[in-house]
C-alpha cells in the first residue's frame, strides 16, 4: 500500500538539516539563557543568544510556554522519580533529607527549572501534569517519615513545599557571591524538622491544604 493510501494523519515530514540545525541552536540557547535568567526572560532572548531571528524561533514554537514544557517537562518528571526513589529508602530520614537537598540543589543551579516546578504560570499541559504529579509524592515522602517518627508531627507536605520556596529564597540571595549559602539555610530548616528532644512549641496556626497552597501559589506566580 502506498503512503498515499494509508488511512489516517500523514506521517510529519522530517526536519530539513538547517532546520534542526536551527532548532538545535534554540534549545541549547533556551537552556543556557533560562538557567541564568530564569523563565522571566523572553524568546527574543533565546533568539538573541542563539544568533538567529525570533521568527526563526517562533517557527518552531508557538510561544514561551510551548518551550517550556520542551525543556522542563521532563526535568520535572525527573523530580517526581526523585522523590519516588526517596521514598523507598530504607531509612525515612535519609530519604526525606536527601530528595530535599537533591532537588534543592537542582533548582539552584537552575533558575529555569526552579520557576517551572515553583510557579504555576509557566508552561503548558506537559509542565503543568509533571508539576501535579509531584505534589503527591511529596507528600508521600513526608508522611512516611513523619509516621517513622523521625518527623515532627505537625509537618505538612504542603509545609515542605513552602519550606522549599524559602530555600530558593536563599538561592537568591546567595547568588553568585555566595552559590552554596542555600544549603546553610536547608540545614537549618531541617534541623527545625526533626524532633527535638525537649519537644517543640506547637507552630502557629494550621498548615495549608493542598488547595489553599495551590491558589496561594497562583496568586504569587499572578503578580
Amino acid at each position: 500500500m502506498s503512503t498515499q493510501d494509508t488511512p489516517g494523519a500523514p506521517a510529519p515530514r522530517p526536519l530539513r538539516r538547517d532546520a534542526e540545525r536551527n532548532l538545535r541552536r534554540i534549545l541549547a540557547a533556551a537552556v543556557e539563557v533560562f538557567a541564568a535568567r530564569g523563565l522571566s526572560a523572553t524568546l527574543d532572548d533565546v533568539a538573541h543568544h542563539a544568533g538567529l531571528g525570533v521568527a526563526t524561533v517562533y517557527r518552531r514554537f508557538a510561544d514561551k510556554d510551548a518551550l517550556v514544557d520542551a525543556l522542563f517537562e521532563d526535568r520535572i518528571r525527573d523530580l517526581v522519580d526523585l522523590a519516588e526513589t526517596a521514598c523507598a529508602a530504607a531509612d525515612p530520614w535519609e530519604g526525606f533529607a536527601g530528595y530535599l537537598q537533591a532537588a534543592s540543589a537542582r533548582m539552584a543551579a537552575d533558575r529555569g527549572l526552579r520557576d517551572a516546578v515553583l510557579s504555576p504560570r509557566h508552561g503548558h499541559v506537559g509542565v503543568a501534569l509533571a508539576r501535579a504529579e509531584l505534589g503527591p509524592r511529596v507528600e508521600r515522602l513526608t508522611r512516611r517519615c513523619r509516621e517513622s517518627g523521625q518527623l515532627r508531627p505537625d509537618v505538612s507536605g504542603t509545609d515542605v513545599a513552602t519550606l522549599l520556596h524559602a530555600v530558593q529564597a536563599a538561592a537568591e540571595i546567595g547568588g553568585t557571591v555566595s552559590p552554596e549559602h542555600w544549603r546553610r539555610t536547608l540545614g537549618l530548616l531541617l534541623d527545625g524538622l526533626a524532633p527535638a528532644r525537649t519537644g517543640h512549641r506547637p507552630l502557629p496556626g494550621a498548615a495549608l491544604s493542598e488547595e489553599e497552597f495551590h491558589e496561594a501559589m497562583d496568586r504569587r506566580g499572578h503578580r
